[in-house]
């Protein structure tokens, strides 16, 4: 099957945002995707999000919820996208919505690692995710969901991994600054061939944020990728008989010596 990742740098309103997912849902439907892969902060960026933050995802998450599934009947392809969840608190979750292409959403994934570094504090704006993640069934994929600053966390990609996931889907809005783009790529190649998965990543591109979304294989061979442009969508075709290929000669999901290396039980040493 075909899959693409799309590119933009968001507005603060979610009405402009939603209209940006319906041009790039045409390109991926014409390039014959059958998933499309969106930034981290698709519904808005919180940059650019006037008036209280927290009262602007509380009036716009239903609409983007809604919109997203709109533009997936529409243009008949599954969309993966971030947005701002509402908490009951001022800290909203930093949220991935999945649907389906009838419109379905077949689950949610709320961001457990928050950008507290390069002097930065997600944590001050955001309420952390509470549940582990686990991979979804998504246009005939099982699909795992992670966001952004999760890809700095080993843990989770190999949990998703291991879980059955054939392809991890990686929303971000990754940061732009010295090294950037070189720490990007290279987690993402890393996430790929150490757990030899398919890996589609879609980043944010403005002045703030890098771009650079690709479409990784299992042994982290470029499929599909995008540099700097404002606006575009990068497809390629996914196919999970060359993930079995490459389990079979790099059998390292397999080799794990989980009887040495487990993670201790929350007791152990006391």
């Amino acid at each position: 099957m075909r899959i693409s990742v799309g590119q933009f740098g968001p507005f603060g309103r979610v009405e402009d945002n939603l209209a940006v997912v319906g041009r790039l849902a045409t390109r991926a439907a014409a390039e014959g995707a059958a998933l499309l892969v969106l930034p981290e902060e698709t519904m808005f960026t919180f940059r650019e999000v006037e008036g209280d933050f927290a009262a602007a995802v509380d009036a716009g998450w239903d609409r983007f919820r809604t919109g997203l599934a709109a533009a997936a009947r529409e243009h008949g392809l599954a969309i993966v996208a971030g947005g701002y969840e509402p908490s009951g608190t001022d800290r909203p979750y930093n949220t991935l919505v999945a649907v389906d292409a009838d419109g379905t959403e077949t689950g949610t994934y709320r961001k457990l690692h928050l950008y507290d570094a390069f002097a930065h504090r997600e944590s001050d704006l955001i309420t952390p995710g509470d549940r582990a993640p686990a991979p979804l069934e998504l246009a005939g994929l099982c699909v795992g969901l992670q966001t952004c600053y999760d890809l700095r966390f080993p843990e989770v990609s190999r949990a998703l991994a291991v879980a059955g996931a054939d392809l991890l889907a990686v929303p971000a809005a990754w940061f732009a600054g010295e090294h950037k783009v070189m720490h990007w790529q290279t987690l993402l190649r890393a996430r790929a061939v150490e757990n030899t998965v398919w890996v589609a990543a879609a980043d944010t591109c403005s002045a703030a944020t890098v771009g650079h979304s690709a479409i990784l294989d299992p042994l982290a061979l470029t499929a599909a990728e995008l540099t700097e442009e404002a606006e575009a969508v990068a497809t390629a075709e996914v196919s999970v008989q060359r993930t079995a290929e490459v389990r079979r000669t790099v059998p390292v999901l397999a080799g794990r010596r989980t009887d040495l290396l487990a993670p201790p039980a929350p007791d152990a040493g006391r």
